[in-house]
């Protein structure tokens, strides 16, 4: 009897020590499942913050700041250009241009110029990418629009000797100066708002931008009128563009490196010369409407559409199907020139190519 006793407190345990197995594997099994449901969570995670890459030109919600700069051959070189993310050109009096840059978040910029006084048809970009608007002194025309659709502007003529300064090594009026930390210290002074939520002009992307089937683009050569002819050079290697005006290298005044570009846009639309009482050959744009242009990076050129409906809304660039085009994450110099503008275009020169330019027809 003691020996069935026995045995039957062995079953017992074995039978107690197989249940206690069971519920430990089951709870280690629980258990692995719920880390691997975890770690996939977390691989899901890093996957979406990878996927989700941040536009590096244009973030954060700093307003941006425009700045007329001038681009007569004796303000040559200009300082700032490279830190902005966007710059435009367009045709003012006497066949020169003068450029407007941009600047987002860009604070650390000591210097910015030389600043020159606003035009009109400059307030309509300024508007577009909702920008404090910075300049050193004004046509009349512009005087006009700058109140007529309340822009907030930084005019040097009437700042307190501090926001701006004049170097010794150009001579007036080519040498007036700015800062981005004094432009931010003296629209604070003016109580302008300080951040934007509006979205870029350009529909930047992350990817890279390659324009498969566009036509090679690894010279441009763009002339706004008969003195001021730019022109571009492809850097097929750090895939950005060298810039050069009147056929002289543009570099930054204080470091002396190249100015490069990794967008180009080209908008063909008219200016004509402006009767007022000053008769000083002041030019006006006909911007509104739809035009045809180019868009341009990493060695291709596309044909496209420049569509702007009204002076304060935001161009849109579109491709020949409608499309809004995608651009490159980098800075963009936009051209604005005459429709009968001989814009050329060149490919790389390989054997089987004989005519390697084109221009828009």
């Amino acid at each position: 009897m003691k020996q069935k006793g026995g045995v039957k407190v062995l079953i017992a345990i074995l039978v107690i020590l197989i249940i206690v197995a069971g519920a430990v594997l089951a709870y280690k099994i629980t258990q692995d499942k719920d880390n691997q449901e975890v770690v996939a969570e977390e691989n899901n995670v890093l996957t979406a913050v990878v996927d989700e890459k941040e536009v590096q030109i244009f973030n954060g919600n700093d307003r941006p700041i425009a700045v007329m700069i001038d681009n007569h051959d004796d303000a040559w070189p200009q300082a700032g250009l490279q830190k902005a993310y966007m710059v435009y050109e367009i045709i003012v009096e006497g066949g020169e241009t003068r450029l407007m840059a941009l600047f987002k978040g860009a604070d650390d910029v000591e210097k910015i110029g030389p600043v020159r006084s606003a035009r009109h048809y400059f307030v309509d970009y300024a508007m577009e990418n909702d920008a404090i608007y910075v300049h050193f002194g004004e046509s009349p025309q512009a005087s006009s629009d700058i109140k007529k659709y309340s822009i907030d502007e930084i005019d040097g003529i009437s700042e307190d000797g501090t926001t701006f300064w004049r170097v010794k090594d150009k001579a007036a009026p080519h040498n007036a100066v700015t800062s981005m930390e004094n432009l931010i210290q003296s629209a604070k002074n003016k109580k302008y708002k300080m951040t934007s939520n509006e979205e870029s002009v350009l529909n930047y992307v992350t990817d890279e931008v390659n324009l498969e089937d566009g036509q090679g683009a690894v010279s441009v050569t763009i002339p706004h009128s008969q003195l001021q002819t730019v022109s571009y050079e492809y850097d097929e290697e750090n895939k950005v563009y060298e810039r050069f005006a009147r056929k002289e290298a543009q570099v930054d005044w204080d470091t002396d490196e190249p100015i490069t570009v990794k967008n180009i846009i080209i908008t063909f639309c008219d200016n004509y010369t402006l009767s007022d009482a000053e008769n000083k050959g002041r030019q006006g744009l006909k911007n509104i409407g739809t035009f045809d242009g180019y868009y341009i990076t990493n060695g291709k050129a596309i044909k496209i559409k420049c569509i702007k409906n009204a002076r304060d809304e935001k161009t849109v660039y579109q491709d020949l199907n409608g499309n809004e085009i995608d651009v490159n994450d980098g800075n963009t110099f936009v051209h604005i020139c005459p429709t009968d503008a001989d814009v050329e275009i060149e490919a790389p020169v390989t054997p089987e190519t004989t005519n390697n330019t084109s221009s828009i027809e």
